[in-house]
């Protein structure tokens, strides 16, 4: 019952508060007080409301004669965590109404809520099942997202949005002897050379951690770093750089890297991780926009963005952005683009990549860039075919690799000055 309370907390932070979801992992007293399992549990289920929000609701609706007063943000949290037992997770009817309906018999803001909430999911029970699967694709985003990504994506777009349904593998980039180290830990190479894991246990118990062999990271996410090509020995600028999977992979491949970011916080999960993995790279807390160095012999520039690429692992970024944020991310990465040129030595490339899957923030970007003194250098063969674009960029998302778990969603383009 405290689990579905705490879960219940978490949504109505991420929904009602505008927070994301880690945060509110952090915040929400009800789940800190929770342990072991029914903490884990609470998790689980938040993130599941989350998945799949638009289609519980839709569902929901079908059941309600009119929507939850707005005054009543717990009642309408902990409705959407008990028809999420019964429509994602399968728990038992019996199990999910009676203690959905005893956590809001033991809260004095839902307690007036609690015979409603029974009549409700009784009938979730019975036939929400097969509402929630004849729902069109794209009903567990909102409208305006699915409505760009058709445009964008035409006959894709039903297929990204099915992948974003799925629980995410575990990804995972090695510093040497990726083969070995599959084996060792029970996963299977990507056809990039990643680890990819299903279901695995606590990271902390994996083999190698401790001795920081590897560190989480999705296979897209490690595909730009790649497009710098032979980085040993060189001064590699790494911007935007926390929480830092990029930063090892320059640094274990033999860079000299210097991490900027202007997060303190995000920065020192980057310090614990070089100092597991044993890596070496200067990390300084500073704004990339008024960052000044000795030119560098290439530059990982991994943008602030909308994060629409991530939904896969943040299903709460869905309903956190706005198309307004579109525009002003995009307007905040050309600027990093300009910033970026001084510090860069003569034909020196730099990787422009963002986790987004809108076009303003990807070739967008890149056209004004193309305006503004740079030019393209195509990719050819440094990743698999079918991630680059006509124009010689890369994109994924999250339809790509279906029979192995999927990836995010990532574009990433190689410039040098003009």
């Amino acid at each position: 019952m405290n689990a579905r309370v705490a879960a219940a907390e978490l949504l109505m932070t991420v929904m009602d508060r505008g927070r994301a979801l880690e945060d509110a992992l952090a915040v929400v007293h009800s789940f800190n007080a929770l342990e072991g399992r029914d903490r884990a549990f609470a998790r689980a289920l938040a993130t599941a409301g989350l998945r799949r929000l638009g289609g519980v609701n839709a569902v929901l609706s079908r059941f309600l004669d009119r929507p939850l007063p707005e005054t009543a943000p717990h009642a309408r949290a902990l409705l959407h965590i008990g028809a999420t037992q019964l429509l994602v997770l399968g728990t038992p009817p019996h199990a999910a109404v009676g203690e959905t309906v005893e956590a809001a018999n033991s809260l004095r803001e839902t307690r007036g809520f609690a015979k409603l909430m029974n009549a409700v999911l009784r009938k979730v029970a019975a036939n929400g099942p097969q509402l929630l699967q004849q729902l069109p694709p794209g009903a567990d985003l909102p409208p305006w997202l699915y409505t760009r990504w058709r445009a964008t994506y035409g006959d894709a777009a039903p297929h990204i949005a099915q992948a974003l349904l799925q629980e995410p593998p575990l990804d995972i980039s090695v510093k040497s002897d990726a083969e070995e180290w599959a084996e060792k830990l029970g996963g299977v190479l990507t056809p990039t050379g990643s680890i990819r894991l299903t279901s695995p246990p606590p990271i902390e118990s994996l083999p190698g951690f401790d001795d920081g062999a590897w560190w989480v990271q999705d296979a897209a996410a490690a595909l730009p770093a790649r497009l710098l090509g032979d980085v040993a020995g060189k001064r590699v600028l790494d911007l935007c750089a926390a929480p830092g999977g990029k930063t090892l992979q320059l640094a274990a491949a033999g860079a000299h890297v210097t991490a900027v970011d202007k997060s303190e916080q995000r920065l020192s999960r980057l310090h614990e991780n070089l100092a597991r993995t044993k890596l070496s790279a200067t990390v300084i807390a500073a704004d990339a926009l008024d960052f000044r160095a000795e030119p560098f012999d290439a530059i990982l520039l991994d943008a602030p963005c909308t994060s629409t690429g991530t939904l896969r692992r943040h299903p709460d970024v869905a309903w956190l952005r706005r198309p307004t944020d579109i525009r002003t991310l995009a307007e905040l990465q050309n600027k990093l683009i300009a910033a970026a040129a001084p510090l860069l030595k003569p034909d020196a490339p730099l990787v422009y990549a963002v986790c987004s899957l809108e076009p303003e923030e990807g070739p967008g970007v890149v056209a004004e860039a193309l305006r503004n003194g740079w030019r393209r250098q195509p990719l050819t063969d440094e990743i698999p075919s079918e991630f680059i674009t006509a124009d010689g960029d890369m994109r994924t998302h999250p339809a790509h690799w279906p029979n192995i778990g999927g990836l995010d969603g990532f574009y990433a383009a190689r410039l040098v000055r003009a």
